[in-house]
């Protein structure tokens, strides 16, 4: 397995986390668990961002 290939899966890996985290905090009937749900999709949108980002340049390197 490549580099790019482990950081990748890392970064959805993460990305995927942070989507169940953030639904588990949304599923709660408190209001800190709504603020932290916002909080667990902004990370989700960077993660996958990054994600994207390295599948992108790992595509370049590769060609």
């Amino acid at each position: 397995m490549s580099f790019f290939t482990v950081v990748v899966l890392a970064a959805m890996l993460a990305t995927v986390v942070a989507l169940v985290s953030g639904i588990s905090s949304m599923a709660t009937d408190h209001e800190i668990g709504h603020l932290d749900s916002a909080h667990w999709m902004e990370w989700r949108v960077i993660f996958q961002a990054v994600a994207f980002l390295l599948v992108l340049f790992a595509l370049y390197v590769e060609s």
